[in-house]
């Protein structure tokens, strides 16, 4: 009996900040939620540098220029923080 094998490469389309939480939105549908304290540059980012994001490679990372601050979704979504 053979196994099919499931490649995971999740991938981000959507980014938003809320005061409490960082919204990831997902290519494949899900949604990825976080407390923002988790990323000390972040929380402390005005809410226009937080709006002021680009996606890395095909979505697999999110990048935040002003503040210097890259997240890869597969760390998101293993719990990294």
């Amino acid at each position: 009996m053979g196994t099919l094998a499931v490649e995971l490469h999740p991938q981000a389309h959507n980014v938003r900040c809320t005061d409490v939480a960082l919204v990831v939105e997902l290519v494949d549908g899900r949604t990825i939620t976080v407390p923002l304290v988790w990323f000390p540059r972040l929380s402390s980012a005005s809410e226009e540098q937080l709006k002021n994001w680009e996606l890395l490679g095909d979505g697999e990372g999110i990048h935040w220029p002003d503040i210097d601050e890259d997240l890869s979704v597969t760390g998101l979504l293993a719990g990294a923080h």
